[in-house]
């Protein structure tokens, strides 16, 4: 089973948001795909409640199951302030680790930290696995993006693509839908956002 681990320190980073719309993407795709959410809110858990019977299935995971034999994608969504052993167990799960990182001076302060933490561990080290970084809410036009931009520019790790704040997610989110699972003109432009996170994971 190939892992998507999404992962940031500070809540309100758009973490659920991130994994809700993958696993979206992987079932609208005919993968079989499960969502472990290890938030105690479980925002995840409930979006999934929320799923309506006609869409593509995404299956819950939690640690009562087994993933070894299973295919498909896990996609693991992770709780603010993750350190130490439960972090350590989440990134030997991990084929690839997105991290989200919304443009203000304490998310991109905490994350800094959270970067230089995870970087030391050996799967990155050897290369095992790959880790990107996603802007959250990001408009282009204000100076928080410029500032993000600053932060990131000599990172050496790719970021994929900023995603626009939208109401989009927020209305799909209602039904337990992702963005995947509406008309495609109605969110033509998240869409065009999300083609280099696909690119990347499925890469």
């Amino acid at each position: 089973m190939k892992t998507v681990l999404i992962a940031n320190p500070k809540g309100g980073a758009g973490k659920t948001t991130l994994s809700t719309n993958l696993a979206g993407y992987f079932a609208s795709q005919g993968e079989d795909v499960w969502l472990w959410d290890l938030d105690k809110q479980k925002s995840a858990l409930h979006w999934l409640s929320l799923r309506p019977d006609w869409l593509p299935p995404i299956q819950r995971l939690d640690a009562r199951n087994k993933t070894e034999g299973k295919d498909g994608w896990l996609v693991l969504d992770t709780p603010a302030g993750i350190a130490g052993e439960p972090l350590d167990e989440a990134l030997k799960r991990a084929h690839k680790i997105i991290v989200p990182l919304v443009p203000s001076p304490y998310d991109i302060e905490a994350t800094r930290r959270f970067l230089e933490e995870i970087l030391k561990h050996k799967a990155l080290k050897k290369g095992a696995v790959d880790l990107a970084i996603i802007g959250m809410r990001v408009d282009a036009r204000t100076k928080a993006a410029e500032r993000l931009d600053e932060f990131l520019e000599p990172i050496d790790l790719p970021v994929l693509t900023h995603l626009r704040e939208t109401m989009n997610y927020v209305n799909a989110a209602f039904e337990g839908k992702s963005i995947f699972d509406v008309a495609p003109s109605s969110v033509e432009r998240d869409l065009e956002q999300w083609q280099p996170i696909i690119d990347w994971v499925e890469r």
